[in-house]
């Protein structure tokens, strides 16, 4: 059950730091940069509001995150931080407002990254011994 509740944890904090990279990405496009502020027009409160609640869904994912490491080994937990990349990458090439291209071989490093987790969380056989080798 500890397991189940890190792993429930570490992902709930990888869909929560994945939406608030779009969210700062989708506000950062509509928004001044700092040095413009001053000669800006009237900034979008929609951008604004996006950005405030992206910053919410960054502390939400760091309190879930820290649960996960309670119940989870690092290495396991922090492979699974990786998912993050794929999500923002998979959702900023494929929804709209974001124009980031697909290309094959960042399509091939997401492959290899999904490889890498689930090959760190598959289930281990045990360790190689000399008593086990033929």
């Amino acid at each position: 059950m500890s397991r189940l509740r890190g792993f429930t944890l570490a992902l709930s904090s990888v869909a929560l730091v994945s939406a608030a990279q779009l969210g700062m990405r989708w506000s950062m496009t509509r928004l001044p940069l700092p040095a413009e502020w001053l000669n800006a027009p009237l900034v979008d409160p929609q951008a604004l509001s996006v950005v405030a609640l992206a910053i919410v869904a960054y502390a939400l994912s760091m309190l879930c995150w820290l649960g996960a490491l309670q119940h989870l080994p690092l290495g396991r937990a922090y492979s699974l931080l990786s998912i993050s990349y794929v999500l923002v990458y998979l959702l900023a090439a494929s929804l709209p407002g974001f124009n980031e291209p697909f290309s094959l071989s960042r399509t091939l490093g997401v492959a290899l990254v999904i490889l890498g987790v689930l090959t760190i969380n598959s289930r281990r056989i045990g360790p190689i011994s000399p008593r086990n080798t033929p």
